[in-house]
């Protein structure tokens, strides 16, 4: 009677999460995701933790609910993730300005951006 139910946009041993809006650049974005692709989730989750970017702890929210994803909604085993995938891209750019000199105008442009991470079950079920 019904529609039948979407099917899954990833594997069934991986789980993503996405977060939009993000403060900060896509370059600079990129960078924090650089630091934990293909990392297992303990080892990313460490790194996050102690990195002295201040974009790190967004990051790493979106990895605990990209593990959160895994464990509740797919029924993965926590303790085998792998972050098999994490890219950026970019969103919306506020214009904002600052008058100079000589009636001039200077653009001061502030970048949202928007990152995913998918982790991936390894081990003897993947």
């Amino acid at each position: 009677m019904g529609k039948e139910k979407n099917p899954r946009r990833v594997a069934d041993n991986e789980a993503l999460a996405k977060a939009r809006m993000l403060r900060t650049s896509p370059q600079k974005l990129n960078l924090v995701a650089g630091l934990i692709r293909g990392k297992k989730v303990e080892k990313a989750i460490a790194d996050l933790t102690f990195s002295k970017k201040r974009i790190a702890q967004d990051v790493l929210k979106v990895l605990q609910s990209a593990i959160a994803n895994a464990e509740n909604n797919h029924g993965l085993d926590v303790d085998a993730l792998v972050v098999a995938e994490a890219w950026c891209g970019k969103n919306l750019v506020m214009k904002r300005g600052r008058p100079r000199a000589r009636g001039r105008f200077g653009k001061i442009m502030k970048p949202f951006s928007e990152i995913t991470i998918k982790v991936r079950q390894q081990g003897e079920t993947a």
